[in-house]
């Protein structure tokens, strides 16, 4: 496994501001979050990476601003609009390549949508194989609001699509009411990422400071299922103080993984 912090963390400073804290702190591994379309210049996010890479920063993943806008771009019925969308995301494939990244994070339809499950498997298989020239994967994230946010979907996702790639993100599992030991052990192996909460905690943001989260136990149900990916922490700049407390968050989790190894 791998450990990290998300330059979400640090919203709304300037990406280029998180970037540099990261690289400053050298910690392991980031999602790059992109937050505005001139972020997506070549040219711009060469230069995010000469600075991670300075630092020993690994970009595992990449999260698009544009998430919001994922029911009407690829989930409707204008065939048109999907198309153009997906051309969209293919600028995100393209940053996701030069910032070194295996993995483009969508969030996907609203939960209250009509769209048939074998519909939205189909609209997923052709936006991920989309990525895969740029040597990308799209990876579907739980999200409370999304028709991922049930794991009866992801279930039945994981059956159409057996190659698909998931992201956990346990605080949206808390705010969905789903456990997320299930969600572990329903997606094994296709689970490549996962974000999770840390440092004071909030009612729906659980702190890894003050122990109120199995973290051990957590890390040995992803190991005992098969996942070998990122654990990146991710919240709002709110739920925590100083700096420090993303980094001491940080080093419980790699304290705990530790302790499995022996």
């Amino acid at each position: 496994m791998q450990f990290g912090i998300s330059t979400s963390c640090f919203y709304p400073a300037l990406t280029e501001c998180a970037v540099r804290i990261l690289a400053k702190e050298k910690v392991p591994a980031t999602e790059m979050f992109i937050n505005s379309f001139s972020e997506l210049n070549p040219v711009y996010l060469r230069q995010l990476k000469e600075v991670l890479d300075h630092g020993g920063t690994r970009i595992l993943s990449v999260h698009p601003f544009t998430c919001g806008l994922e029911p009407m771009l690829f989930f409707g019925e204008y065939r048109r609009r999907f198309e153009d969308g997906l051309e969209l995301y293919k600028r995100y494939y393209e940053a996701a390549a030069i910032l070194g990244a295996k993995y483009l994070v969508l969030h996907g339809d609203r939960k209250e949508s009509a769209l048939p499950e074998e519909t939205y498997f189909e609209r997923f298989a052709e936006l991920d194989a989309a990525g895969r020239p740029y040597g990308i994967r799209l990876a579907q994230e739980n999200v409370a609001r999304c028709r991922s946010g049930s794991l009866s979907f992801l279930k039945n996702m994981k059956q159409a699509l057996p190659d698909a790639a998931f992201v956990l993100d346990v605080k949206q599992a808390r705010r969905s009411g789903e456990d997320w030991r299930e969600i572990v052990e329903a997606l094994g192996s296709s689970l490549c990422h996962v974000h999770i909460s840390g440092a004071s905690g909030t009612e729906d943001c659980l702190s890894l400071l003050e122990g109120d989260f199995p973290l051990e136990k957590f890390l040995g149900t992803l190991k005992k299922n098969g996942f070998a990916g990122g654990v990146i922490l991710e919240l709002y700049r709110q739920n925590y103080g100083e700096y420090g407390e993303l980094l001491a968050s940080l080093h419980k989790m790699e304290q705990a993984a530790a302790q499995l190894e022996k």
